[in-house]
């Protein structure tokens, strides 16, 4: 399992509360599926999680399953929504 920083930008930021949190996942599914539970109190959140795309230490996830994207010790994941460059 690897540690590192999610970073949430525009709506992202604004759904979450927060502009960065920690994850402990071995990939981006499950840092996102952990986002979401701690979020719940939050409905919009995982609305705008739909509509983002991702980088994972600088790289563009793009249509590659969240599943088969493993995350790195000390590494980020860059959440943005499309007002920030993110999928339509």
């Amino acid at each position: 399992m690897a540690s590192g920083t999610i970073r949430y930008w525009a709506a992202a930021k604004a759904a979450a509360g927060t502009a960065e949190e920690r994850y402990d996942a071995v990939t981006l599914a499950e840092a996102l599926d952990g986002a979401r539970e701690r979020h719940t109190a939050r409905p919009e959140f995982a609305r705008v999680l739909l509509r983002c795309s991702y980088l994972v230490d600088g790289d563009p996830v793009g249509t590659r399953d969240h599943a088969s994207v493993r995350l790195s010790e000390g590494g980020s994941v860059e959440v943005l929504p499309p007002f920030a460059g993110g999928a339509a």
